[in-house]
């Protein structure tokens, strides 16, 4: 084997056995015939007649530029998985690479063990290639159904960040994960890079990137492709890596590089990981990485009319668009197919050949069957303490008050405690962790940070639990790289700028979506979200930082996947805390201020509020048997304050007025059970919000969310929303609710104009409540603050 010492530039392919590399380069043929196979043919697999015009699928989709790559790295990863008896997993970033992930998993046997009406013979390779995108099929990128995947693949710019979520607390697993050159354009990506500054060579597995430059995206140049070698490897090493160059077209000189190149790097990686645990040193290295420069479809026809294809961008998609129409191309296809010469890759009953089968890992070592590729097997719950023992005491509402996200916070530390052993539990966050309140988690653990470390710095340390880079981009991707393989975690974030995940989020839910209906894919723990800092209390930040509505796009999803919380108070937060760590195969949303105020309910009363969802505040209302004259109801910490400092108000002034306080913590409890498995009833919905009554509904976000979600109900055209409606800027907390309408004055005039018939006493309340607006108009604005009236309130009861 290559000694570790031995320099990059003195890589010898004399070392690799020449028997060894003709039977791979075999091995990739196949991969390469199973791939074009699958986006042309519905029958005639193996060419044993002439191809016919029949033979070819009517619609031709698929991506054949990047396949040819991604196999010959795939059969050079089996080969060092198996010398070496690797526990390697495969991420597969070129968006489209389908074809090859599947041809892989088949040529080595997972795919037919989890599929086995695709078996490994004549017949199952006809099923397997009739299914590529095809109606009723599969799709065309490395998708929830192909084995060994954790990437789906569509989207580009995830897959370093989703490898190195996968390597945190993996010490033995080594993340192979290709980058298409495309791919690498991409701002994720491009920040990917960084993510070696967190990776700790004592208690994390290894990420080896691999950088396919294949040159061409759909149809343009790409630009690590084009710029030159030398700045490309000094990008490279400026990013923490030694970079490793295979470049070629011959296959016999790029097999022999690539196996010469991949050998080294598992040398410097074990050499990394020896000496770090052997001495408990877990400083920055220098990880080893491949740049490969092949053409994209390689193998492929050279030109086609006349036109250049391969190492040209016309190879990306489908080179040969119309063979069934088309004579002449129907033999270039035929002649492609046949130049792998797939009688000497398959027997007669369509099986690979037996000393080509031989190349494959074995068990849980070839990459579509590593336990890793599905977590869901491998996760272990978390260890998870009595939320009720962090509760505040609360004697009674409004007596006290506290900080939600730090009592959250000292819960927090103790899960880091209970789990510090099995090192299963992370938390990601932009930079926000002190300034979200959870600071307590530092009691326990640190801030992981490889690179230098100051004498001055705080709560830095080589083996921390919490995460922290200024991208979301990067949180987001660890932590679905670290569930999908099986571990637990939370993403604290701003609520403002998580949009910067939007499309991250939506793959991630598409993923859980389509792999719930797959019964081989175990359940991973749930994507858990906490938004904090948010609208509502940007004093010092303004309108940059004021957008409640990540949770409208979080409602657009399946039912099954998504949840939302808005918890009042900081009891009802760590009931929400405990409730969806513990939950699996979903998207939790959690929207919870960090900033002191008021508490509502004892711990008892929060838990039977959050089981319910949603329930009457008794104690905040004046209704009697016969019902309530006007519904005032509160979705989000600051809609909840300023709801009950209406009904107090309204109480004091309508004494007579019979209203009910509804407060909402379960936001997907107001759509019909019919469309959610939290959905109220018609029944229970009435019990709280009336069939019939006026409902001044405050809600944290954009209004039209709630009228979205309610529009079944029988009330619904007497509901009315505030919310949110895009006026914010630097100015006190109460003023923010002002200028948004969803203050406690508007509330109350509000009540007062949806009830009918409230005779002189109403019009002079409403009179009074206009002033008090006024009144705070010209006050904040002359002494900076709110009116001692609203910054000294407390609930009375």
């Amino acid at each position: 084997m290559q000694s570790a010492k031995k320099s990059l530039a003195e890589i010898d392919d004399a070392f690799v056995d020449s028997e060894e590399l003709h039977l791979l380069h075999r091995y990739w043929q196949a991969a390469n015939y199973l791939s074009v196979g699958q986006i042309y043919l519905l029958d005639n697999p193996l060419l044993r007649e002439p191809l016919k015009p029949e033979h070819i699928k009517p619609r031709l989709l698929g991506h054949w530029g990047t396949t040819p790559g991604l196999n010959f790295i795939y059969a050079h990863l089996n080969r060092l998985i198996r010398n070496r008896d690797l526990d390697m997993i495969y991420v597969c970033g070129p968006g489209h690479g389908g074809p090859g992930m599947v041809a892989n998993t088949y040529l080595e046997g997972s795919y037919s063990e989890i599929y086995p009406e695709i078996g490994r013979d004549t017949d199952g390779m006809r099923a397997l290639f009739r299914q590529f995108s095809f109606p009723g099929g599969i799709p065309s990128h490395a998708a929830p159904e192909t084995p060994g995947s954790i990437h789906e693949g569509g989207e580009l710019g995830y897959a370093l960040v989703h490898a190195y979520g996968a390597a945190f607390d993996n010490p033995d697993l080594v993340v192979a994960c290709v980058i298409g050159d495309g791919e690498a354009e991409t701002g994720t990506l491009a920040a990917s890079w960084h993510s070696n500054k967190f990776l700790s060579p004592v208690h994390d597995g290894a990420v080896l990137p691999i950088l396919h430059l294949n040159g061409y995206k759909i149809a343009n140049p790409t630009v690590l492709a084009r710029i030159d070698k030398s700045e490309l490897h000094d990008l490279l090493t400026g990013y923490g890596h030694e970079p490793i160059f295979v470049e070629g077209e011959d296959p016999v000189e790029m097999h022999g590089k690539m196996a010469m190149a991949l050998d080294t790097a598992c040398d410097r990686i074990e050499a990394i990981q020896t000496a770090a645990r052997r001495e408990g040193r877990a400083e920055r290295p220098r990880w080893p990485m491949i740049v490969l420069r092949s053409p994209k479809g390689w193998t492929g026809p050279k030109e086609i009319d006349g036109k250049k294809t391969e190492g040209f961008w016309r190879s990306h998609q489908v080179p040969i668009t119309d063979p069934r129409q088309n004579e002449e191309h129907l033999h270039i296809l035929e002649q492609w197919m046949r130049s792998y010469d797939p009688d000497n890759l398959f027997d007669d009953q369509g099986r690979l050949r037996a000393e080509l089968a031989a190349l494959a890992p074995e068990g849980i070592r070839r990459m579509g069957a590593n336990p890793h590729a599905n977590g869901g097997g491998l996760k272990r719950d978390l260890v998870m303490p009595d939320f009720r023992s962090f509760a505040i005491d609360v004697p009674s509402p409004g007596s006290v008050n506290g900080e939600a996200t730090r009592t959250m916070g000292r819960m927090l530390r103790e899960i880091v405690e209970l789990n510090a052993e099995a090192r299963n539990f992370r938390i990601m966050g932009p930079d926000e962790t002190a300034s979200n309140r959870l600071d307590p988690v530092f009691a326990s653990t640190d801030r992981v940070w490889m690179a230098d470390i100051e004498p001055y710095d705080e709560h830095l340390a080589r083996d921390g639990r919490v995460m922290e880079v200024l991208s979301e981009n990067l949180c987001q991707g660890w932590l679905e790289g670290y569930l999908l393989t099986g571990r637990h975690g939370l993403f604290s974030c701003y609520e403002a700028f998580i949009h910067i995940v939007d499309s991250m989020f939506n793959q991630h839910a598409k993923w859980l979506k389509v792999s719930r209906e797959l019964p081989w894919r175990q359940p991973i723990a749930s994507l858990n979200y906490l938004l904090t800092s948010h609208v509502w209390r940007q004093d010092h930040n303004g309108f940059s930082h004021q957008d409640p509505g990540f949770v409208d796009l979080v409602a657009n999803k399946k039912a099954d996947i998504v949840r939302i919380y808005l918890p009042p108070d900081a009891n009802t937060l760590l009931w929400a805390t405990d409730h969806c760590l513990r939950t699996f195969n979903r998207i939790n949303v959690i929207v919870a201020g960090k900033q002191p105020q008021q508490q509502w309910l004892n711990m008892a009363d929060a838990i039977a509020h959050c089981q319910a969802g949603a329930g009457i505040w008794h104690w905040a209302g004046s209704e009697d048997d016969s019902g309530p004259d006007v519904v005032m109801a509160c979705a989000g910490d600051v809609p909840t304050l300023e709801t009950l400092a209406a009904v107090g108000l309204l109480r004091e002034a309508l004494p007579d007025l019979k209203i009910r306080v509804v407060n909402v913590v379960d936001l997907m409890t107001l759509q019909s059970a019919s469309q959610h498995p939290h959905g109220l009833t018609d029944a229970a919905f009435d019990a709280l919000f009336t069939a019939d009554r006026p409902v001044v509904f405050a809600y944290h976000g954009y209004p039209y969310l709630i009228h979205r979600l309610t529009y079944r109900r029988n009330n619904h055209e007497n509901i009315h929303v505030r919310g949110f409606q895009e006026e914010g800027t630097t100015t006190t907390p109460f003023d923010m609710t002002v200028l948004n309408k969803m203050d406690r004055y508007h509330l109350a005039i509000e009540a007062i104009d949806r009830v009918r018939n409230l005779g002189p006493k109403a019009a002079e309340a409403r009179a009074y409540f206009e002033n008090c607006l006024s009144q705070h108009w010209h006050y904040v604005r002359d002494h900076g603050e709110d009116m001692p009236e609203v910054r000294n309130w407390s609930w009375r009861g």
